[in-house]
């Protein structure tokens, strides 16, 4: 009985490292991301960047951190003008993990928005 306990406690070790190593790196790369899109959302209220431009800068840091995320997914609403204005960027995406008795969609839905000073 004693052997037992050892067994399942390993085990419960074991699934719950496992668990870790693949739940983690996906929920930190989103932590990540919403700060890349916090800090180009107040960068962008106070410069003259279009839509397009916001949009290609999130999508290149989308690509540096290995996010599922496609160009047209990226949704920017520029309101107002420089400074007065507010600026709006919307992100979702999903990340699959493959697990090995049931596969698992992580949804992501990242944002930001951010209003101008005036």
């Amino acid at each position: 009985m004693g052997l037992m306990k050892v067994f399942f406690g390993l085990f419960v070790i074991v699934i719950s490292l496992y668990l870790c190593v693949e739940l983690i790196p996906p929920y930190y790369s989103n932590y990540e991301f919403q700060d890349a899109l916090n800090t180009e959302a107040l960068l962008s209220t106070n410069s003259a960047k279009t839509e397009d431009a916001i949009q290609d800068t999130v999508f290149k840091k989308a690509q540096e951190l290995q996010l599922p995320v496609t160009r047209e997914s990226i949704v920017v609403h520029r309101v107002g003008t420089q400074g007065s204005g507010s600026v709006s960027i919307d992100v979702p995406y999903t990340v699959h993990i493959d697990m090995p008795v049931h596969p698992l969609d992580l949804h992501f839905d990242v944002a930001v928005t951010n209003k101008g000073a005036y």
